[in-house]
């Protein structure tokens, strides 16, 4: 796909990953996209920006991942009255709510494209756009909410169960809109964004320095692979080399992060399927996890360990034994634990068959990480774009074929074993020396990328420096928004008590995809 255009046409965009940055009219918009669905190109995200107070335009940017490299698509939009731009959904599904969410936040539409609120609801006038510059961050409005035209189904025996938007456990709003006909599921609709909370203009108002804290509680399950993406984007911009030693601990933070949710979904899968002792067991192991990681990085959960330039502290005397007697601990914990899964007849007739995801939609529909690996994608990024220490790791990719909730269970129990492989070679191969280097403060106008895989898929951020060390625009992505409407299919021909086993085994954020 690269050789498609010539390099000269292309501007280089500080990465840690080779990025490029392609400017397009309103046809090569959509000529370009058709060309990256035809390469087989990964839709990463889209977002759209105000720059009429530099020089008259709205813009809208989409992101693909190549096999070498990341491309992005910038259009300018012209008419700042009634901006829109073609709208992609017709050809990267993926980029519907992307789309609707472009519009909520900014005011600039999609062509023929779902109309209705995404994350708008009714906290702000539909005539204002609280991303344009114009818009204070400070301003509230009074609450102000409409019904949601959800598509109804119609039929003999067919009605409608609607689930939340506040659910009886601990768990984050979303509402789901059943069709069924007995208990058996004919369409799933969801309705997110209920967890909205302006981070995007948020980020506005913070420094360079600062927004690492910020991008670390986007999703406070995936804070390591947040804040190592804004760092990577700001290192990116400042030319900052970070320290070999900080390199090798940000990795050994990540996997903890992959470890510890993956143990805690293992668990709650299993209660999910009437087999409390797998929660009880598997609880048991990750709070054991979370317990070192407060002794050895300082916190149970990472949210301000990776700094721009390094990492905030090194682990303390003795910390490196302690972690591997975990991993030991943990590594034959975890292999009991999966021949007991394995053998047990009641689980795996709920986890079999259930929620399937076929690789065929999986491909169509744009799926990412964990969803996209348990339905056949072969996709990981700590393998296909390896950055610092991945690229030395050589790290094992893990694959199921079925799509089932049986698959995403192997394949978290898999990834489990291969992280606790990595974090082994990490430790034992730690190099001395700093553990920061502090950059330099950008000037405006820069514009840097960080895409690091984390538990649940790639995570990306997309910085844009203002002048005298401020952020103009940050937009954080979660690949939640590509697998979310996967679970739309994966319900389908399935029974509503099912629906819980199906959500968790996707476990998707809430938070990370509302913003």
């Amino acid at each position: 796909m690269e050789t498609d255009f010539a390099k000269d046409q292309q501007l280089p965009i500080p990465s840690n990953i080779q990025s490029y940055l392609l400017r397009v009219d309103r046809e090569g918009w959509l000529r370009t996209a058709q060309a990256l669905h035809n390469a087989d190109a990964k839709f990463l995200t889209l977002w759209g920006a105000d720059d009429r107070d530099r020089d008259a335009y709205f813009r809208v940017y989409a992101a693909w991942l190549l096999p070498q490299s990341i491309l992005v698509l910038e259009h300018s939009i012209e008419d700042v009255r009634n901006p829109s731009y073609p709208g992609l959904s017709t050809i990267f599904p993926a980029a519907l709510r992307m789309e609707r969410a472009a519009y909520d936040l900014l005011g600039i539409s999609a062509e023929e494209a779902d109309a209705r609120a995404w994350l708008r609801h009714g906290g702000w006038p539909g005539n204002l756009f609280p991303l344009r510059r114009e818009v204070s961050a400070s301003q509230s409005y009074p609450l102000d909410p409409e019904p949601y035209p959800f598509v109804m189904v119609e039929g003999d025996g067919v009605h409608e169960i609607a689930v939340g938007p506040v659910h009886a456990g601990m768990i984050e709003p979303g509402h789901f809109r059943f069709s069924v006909v007995g208990e058996k599921v004919l369409r799933l609709e969801e309705r997110l964004g209920y967890t909205h909370k302006g981070v995007a203009k948020r980020f506005e108002s913070l420094s360079q320095q600062e927004g690492h804290r910020l991008a670390a509680r986007l999703s406070g399950d995936s804070a390591v692979a947040f804040s190592w993406a804004y760092c990577a984007a700001l290192e990116s911009i400042t030319y900052t080399s970070c320290p070999p030693r900080a390199v090798a601990l940000r990795a050994l933070a990540l996997e903890h992060e992959r470890i510890a949710n993956h143990l805690g979904d293992l668990g709650a899968l299993g209660n999910d399927a009437g087999f409390a002792f797998g929660l009880t067991q598997f609880s048991r192991f990750k709070e054991n996890l979370l317990r070192a990681n407060t002794l050895t990085f300082g916190a149970r959960y990472l949210m301000d360990y990776i700094v721009p330039g390094g990492v905030a502290g090194d682990l303390p005397e003795g910390g490196g034994d302690l972690l591997l007697t975990q991993y030991e601990t943990l590594e034959e914990g975890v292999a009991t634990l999966r021949s007991i899964y394995a053998e047990h007849a009641g689980l795996q007739d709920r986890f079999r068959e259930t929620g399937r995801l076929e690789h065929r939609l999986a491909r169509q529909f744009g799926a990412l990480g964990l969803a996209a690996r348990a339905s056949g994608i072969a996709c990981d990024l700590r393998v296909d774009h390896p950055w610092s220490p991945y690229d030395g790791l050589v790290p094992n990719l893990v694959t199921q074929p079925h799509g089932d909730v049986a698959a995403r269970v192997h394949v978290r129990f898999d990834e489990v074993m291969e992280s606790l492989r990595l974090c082994r070679i990490l430790l034992e191969g730690l190099p001395a020396g700093p553990l920061q280097n502090t950059p330099t403060v950008a000037s405006g106008g820069c514009l840097g990328i960080g895409l690091i895989e984390g538990w649940r898929g790639p995570v990306m951020v997309v910085l844009e420096t203002a002048a005298g060390g401020g952020i103009r625009r940050c937009h954080a992505h979660d690949p939640s928004w590509q697998n979310w409407p996967l679970l739309e299919f994966a319900i389908l021909g399935d029974i509503v008590p099912d629906f819980p086993l199906i959500n968790k085994s996707f476990n998707l954020s809430y938070s990370g995809q509302d913003g």
